[in-house]
């Protein structure tokens, strides 16, 4: 009984393993990244030619997941907002694209205010983009995002300024508070993760 348990387990894994390369390709294919992570100095070299685009996690906030229960995008105090430290990062990234020379185009938010506050600090603008607000379910939104992912922009480096869950969903990383991850459009939908610069890697 015993040994035929196990030649029929051994049946079961061999008939998975098709399924299981199948789900691994698609992984693959919906969130492409690079064979080997770039170095923080070959990102900054990429981001000075353009035509890449920029996903920034918010700063750091006040401790908390989301936001409190009544919580209005009009109404910055009903939100979970940056720390004097994250407004510190915030500045620091600003700092940064601007010693490296990195030509910075459109500047996109989500419209909540850590987000905005992130890329005002940061670049001294932001638009409000509803792709790049929190997901809460919504999938679409990192439909949209991932779709817009594949355009190289026209003017610069396209920055935009979202939440941890959104990005991830996006692209596959979850970036920590704060942290860049650079994204190299290649047309027709398609985009590769060239790397990731976390703050603790800013000047």
């Amino acid at each position: 009984m015993i040994a035929s348990r196990r030649g029929q387990d051994a049946r079961d894994r061999r008939k998975a393993r098709p399924a299981v390369l199948a789900l691994v390709l698609l992984v693959a294919v919906a969130f492409p990244g690079p064979a080997s992570a770039a170095s923080t100095d070959e990102l900054w070299a990429l981001l000075r030619g353009g035509r890449q685009i920029v996903l920034l996690r918010h700063g750091t906030t006040t401790p908390g997941v989301g936001d409190p229960a009544g919580f209005r995008l009009d109404d910055c105090a009903t939100q979970r907002n940056l720390t004097e430290a994250g407004r510190e990062e915030a500045r620091r990234v600003g700092a940064a694209f601007r010693t490296q020379r990195v030509p910075v185009g459109r500047v996109r938010s989500s419209a909540w205010c850590r987000c905005l506050e992130t890329a005002r600090l940061a670049f001294g603008r932001a638009e409000a983009w509803p792709a790049l607000a929190n997901l809460f379910g919504r999938q679409e939104r990192a439909d949209a995002l991932r779709a817009a992912l594949g355009d190289p922009p026209s003017d610069g480096t396209l920055v935009l300024v979202s939440h941890g869950s959104t990005i991830s969903s996006a692209v596959g990383v979850m970036p920590i508070m704060g942290e860049l991850v650079v994204v190299t459009p290649e047309g027709a939908g398609r985009f590769t993760v060239a790397g990731r610069i976390p703050p603790s890697a800013l000047p």
